[in-house]
């Protein structure tokens, strides 16, 4: 069983463990090319593409011009560890034991704008970058044409070569669009999470991106690769719901 979480846009590179090994991204020559075409656009310029304030336009103005894919053996830092959105306080893999980081490693796929996919140790730089955002980047009009074979290629390949036969799709429908699945026979699971609201059952988008952590962070901690073991989840208050449920798409809901 392999996961796809998003990454976030809010990152913490100040309380990184160090007592953890790491590696290097699988596609650092392509993220090269993206940060290459970021690199064109003055602080100006970058904040309208981006849509972030002129503060955060001038911080990723000069993250971008001094990018480079050296840095990353002696800058970078985990991604499961950097990112802090909603998602990775769900997460919380700043708690992981050593046993749990590996299972992460195996299980465990972060898709980035940026970087392609990420395994959870892969070291990464400082960057803002999302997968919707409209960056041409050598023949390919966009990220998701610039990304889409290369993410799907490597998903394949780690399911195969594991066995896994399931993906569990926790990343939101930004990130998992650039999965290409239509000709492919592993069997996709999207749990969905609901909570009660007004009379009736709604994703409440915070408390679903929290929720697509947690559920993250269940499977990890109990070495799970059985996808049947997914409904026994019951984080927070959520249950598995089989009326709402329809195929692949999981619900899970709480009162």
């Amino acid at each position: 069983m392999l996961v796809i979480l998003s990454p976030s846009k809010t990152l913490d590179f100040n309380r990184i463990r160090n007592d953890v090994s790491s590696t290097l991204p699988l596609y650092l020559e392509e993220a090269s090319l993206v940060a290459a075409e970021l690199r064109r656009y003055n602080p100006k310029q970058l904040a309208r593409f981006l849509n972030v304030s002129p503060k955060l336009a001038d911080l990723n103005a000069n993250r971008y011009s001094v990018w480079n894919t050296d840095a990353h053996s002696t800058e970078g830092k985990p991604a499961v560890l950097s990112y802090k959105g909603d998602v990775y306080q769900g997460l919380q893999a700043e708690n992981f034991s050593d046993s749990e980081l590996e299972f992460a490693q195996k299980h465990l796929r972060i898709i980035s704008g940026l970087y392609g996919v990420l395994r959870p140790l892969d070291r990464i730089l400082p960057y803002r970058i999302e997968m919707a955002t409209p960056l041409k980047v050598g023949k390919s009009k966009n990220l998701y044409a610039f990304w889409t074979s290369k993410v799907t290629a490597h998903l394949e390949h780690v399911i195969n070569e594991t066995n896994a036969k399931t993906l569990v799709n926790l990343a939101s429908e930004e990130y998992s669009k650039v999965v290409d699945s239509k000709e492919s026979e592993v069997q996709i699971i999207t749990p969905v999470f609901k909570d009660f609201k007004n009379g009736q059952y709604k994703v409440i988008s915070f408390f679903a991106k929290k929720a697509r952590g947690l559920m993250s962070g269940y499977i990890i901690r109990n070495g799970i690769t059985n996808p049947e073991k997914l409904k026994l989840f019951s984080d927070d208050g959520y249950y598995f719901n089989d009326g709402l449920t329809k195929g692949n798409t999981w619900v899970f809901t709480r009162n």
